[in-house]
């Protein structure tokens, strides 16, 4: 038998590699046009605030919501034509309010950075509770999208890109915002509830919200789970973000209406000053806008107790998870440690008496 040299059987193999590959590619040919796009929305907000009934609506699901226990994750898919694969929807909701908010780091990775967006869900018949939830969540979120992107701070090539894809370069707004890193929605809900408040009332909570969406960059929607209507309208903006569908271009932003406010269709001076209801604002002493908005609309409605926001850390100690046999089994199990606690410290004591 001849001897074949080296260079024949790596000339072959590498014939047979390309031939390989080149096969390969044909078949999977139709997958990579196909494109499937996947992307992934984070829910989190006010505590019982609805983000499940939304998330639910938003997934044409009939079920009855149930308190959501630390951070449940789903998905949906979309055909975006006839016979085409279907595009897919990561979808995370973190419960709890602001008690679990370091759990933000789980949904938002260094895989889905590009892809990933963020609902916040505001209960507007508790609006105490809505600075200190929107301050706290959103910073959570955005000290974990720092950490990804591995960035101490944000460059300024990173915030004109932020910029660019919310407002226009003649916006007159666009040295006076501070975009959040990743597509961003504000849902107001149980705003069958809110629509009772009084007028002032409801004007200052109005423009509070319109000022934090146009600052951050983001989208603002009131819903109501009462209102097929209203809950339409933001299924459309949750939809634009899961799946890329168009969002709307409807425009509300009479206070006596459900407002309804895409991102970028907001300015400063459509917005105003900030409602000063029995408020000085020159007696005020503030280091920014954001800081004035702030002390203003926590004159309006004060912030509850710092004693009342502690949420409990513990989920076996939070009412909402509360299963009753294992609660029982878990409080015997205290009363039993308890008691060997006291009878070993009697035993050192007499211990060291003996001593």
């Amino acid at each position: 038998m001849p001897r074949v040299s080296s260079d024949t059987l790596w000339d072959f193999a590498a014939a047979e590699l390309q031939t390989r590959e080149s096969r390969s590619a044909d078949e999977e040919a139709p997958e990579e046009e196909a494109n499937v796009s996947e992307r992934t929305v984070l829910f989190m907000g006010s505590k019982s605030g609805g983000k499940t009934t939304i998330l639910l609506r938003c997934l044409d699901r009939d079920e009855a919501p149930k308190p959501t226990l630390a951070l449940e994750y789903t998905f949906g898919r979309r055909a975006r034509g006839h016979n085409t694969p279907k595009d897919i929807a990561h979808l995370w909701e973190l419960g709890g309010g602001i008690s679990l908010s370091d759990l933000v780091q789980i949904p938002i990775t260094n895989q889905n950075i590009s892809t990933v967006s963020v609902v916040l869900v505001l209960d507007l018949s508790k609006p105490s509770t809505l600075w200190g939830t929107l301050e706290k969540l959103l910073q959570a979120a955005l000290n974990h999208l720092e950490k990804v992107c591995a960035l101490p701070q944000r460059s300024g090539a990173s915030k004109q890109r932020e910029l660019l894809r919310i407002l226009p370069k003649d916006h007159p707004d666009r040295e006076l915002i501070s975009p959040f890193p990743v597509p961003l929605l504000l849902i107001g809900s149980k705003y069958d509830i809110f629509q009772d408040f009084e007028s002032e009332k409801r004007k200052v909570i109005c423009k509070t919200l319109r000022f934090l969406a146009h600052y951050y960059g983001a989208s603002l929607i009131f819903t109501s789970s009462k209102s097929e209507t209203t809950m339409s309208k933001a299924r459309s903006f949750v939809s634009h973000l899961a799946f890329g569908t168009e969002r709307g271009k409807s425009l509300s932003a009479d206070p006596s209406k459900p407002l309804i406010i895409p991102a970028g269709m907001d300015s400063l001076s459509q917005i105003g000053s900030p409602p000063a209801i029995d408020v000085d604002i020159g007696t005020l002493h503030a280091r920014n806008p954001l800081d004035l908005w702030k002390k203003v609309f926590e004159r309006v409605f004060p912030p509850e107790s710092t004693k009342e926001n502690k949420e409990v850390k513990d989920p076996a100690k939070d009412p909402q998870y509360c299963e009753p046999l294992i609660d029982s089994m878990r409080a015997q199990k205290d009363q039993e440690l308890e008691q060997y606690k006291r009878e070993q410290t009697k035993s050192w004591k007499g211990l060291a008496l003996e001593t």
